[in-house]
């Protein structure tokens, strides 16, 4: 497989925020080769998280996802890294964390398949929107 240095974007999501796992999670990051190339604390409305989930506006979850999205303070950041996308999509683990791998991040700190503690960009298409839905050009290092 080739390698490519590209971005991603995640979310470290309100309730992983509020159970104090940023830290563990920032350092699974790191030793997976992830460099954070902009981040920022971000309690979204319920306008923004619909804006942000509108790819999902007709599924019975969106609803409860956008209440879920602004409820609380999430970090949001651009990851770089070789073939970033896949690797945190490794390393995030199964959206329902009883069906994660063990040592992702939603095995060990997701409560459910809703509060599944993070948020990944699926491709480099959904990456690019992603990324600049919450950061300018000028944000990114």
């Amino acid at each position: 497989m080739e390698t490519a240095l590209e971005r991603t974007l995640t979310i470290i999501k309100p309730d992983a925020v509020r159970a104090g796992h940023v830290g563990d999670v920032v350092k699974m990051f790191e030793a997976n080769g992830l460099r954070i190339a902009a981040a920022r604390m971000a309690t979204l409305t319920r306008r923004e998280a619909e804006g942000f989930y509108a790819v999902h506006r007709t599924k019975p979850f969106f609803e409860s996802l956008t209440a879920f999205m602004s409820s609380g303070p999430a970090l949001v950041m651009v990851l770089e890294g070789e073939n970033a996308i896949a690797r945190l999509r490794k390393l995030m683990g199964a959206t329902d964390p009883a069906k994660a791998a063990p040592g992702t991040v939603r095995k060990l700190y997701a409560q459910s398949i809703e509060r599944n503690a993070i948020h990944g960009s699926d491709a480099p298409e959904t990456a690019a929107f992603e990324i600049a839905y919450f950061f300018a050009g000028i944000d990114l290092v």
